[in-house]
């Protein structure tokens, strides 16, 4: 008996999104982003999981973004709770790409405070894209709990996701510079001389405020 053509196409596809090949698999993310079935979400957000190749990833998620919100964003709230860290990063990272504002609910605090860096960088991205208009002051005060977290890159992407916020985070920013973690304060310091010169570049700031800190200069 002959199989349908709809399905063998659907079996051609599953297959393709699981070969050992990277550019078959990317093929494959391309063909369901290019005609959205919504038969394909679950497989896309499953193999957003595990997949190793990072511009597979950004095809499994511009696929999963050519999906009506609807029916992708209540799985990815689903799939941020996951244990695997990757899920929780990819899953957040397609929603930010979605960007709609119903899944702020799902950027918990826990998130934001993720132990693993890269489930915390794709939660402050994803936080400053989903923050509902008079939440943004709530937000800064919870991505300032961060500073001086990790290693350059890490707080690259804090200081971007603040920056992100405009001044209503200047508060928060303004009171870590006082704080006794002479990290938070380095970092606080060279998050707010990049809002205010924003072409001095991230490993200047840093190297600057790291200075001042050394030196006690904080208030002056």
């Amino acid at each position: 008996m002959t199989m349908p053509k709809v399905d063998t196409i659907t079996m051609r596809v599953l297959q393709g999104l699981e070969n050992n090949s990277s550019s078959v698999r990317l093929q494959a993310a391309l063909a369901v982003g290019t005609t959205p079935d919504p038969g394909f979400i679950g497989k896309l957000i499953e193999r957003c999981a595990i997949e190793p190749e990072f511009y597979v990833r950004e095809m499994l998620t511009w696929a999963l973004a050519r999906h009506a919100a609807s029916m992708t964003v209540p799985v990815l709230f689903d799939e941020v709770r996951s244990e695997p860290a990757q899920a929780r990063s990819q899953a957040l990272h397609t929603l930010s790409k979605i960007g709609d504002r119903q899944a702020w609910p799902a950027i918990t605090p826990a998130l934001l405070s993720d132990a693993d860096d890269e489930v915390a960088r794709s939660a402050w991205r994803a936080a400053v894209v989903l923050v509902p208009e008079g939440e943004e002051h709530e937000l800064a005060a919870v991505l300032a709990t961060q500073l001086g977290r990790g290693e350059r890159e890490t707080q690259l992407s804090l200081s971007r996701a603040l920056i992100a916020l405009g001044e209503v985070m200047l508060p928060a920013l303004g009171a870590a510079t006082t704080d006794l973690d002479p990290r938070v304060r380095a970092h606080a310091i060279a998050t707010e001389r990049l809002w205010r010169e924003p072409d001095a570049g991230f490993e200047f700031a840093i190297e600057e405020a790291k200075r001042i800190v050394a030196l006690g200069q904080e208030g002056r």
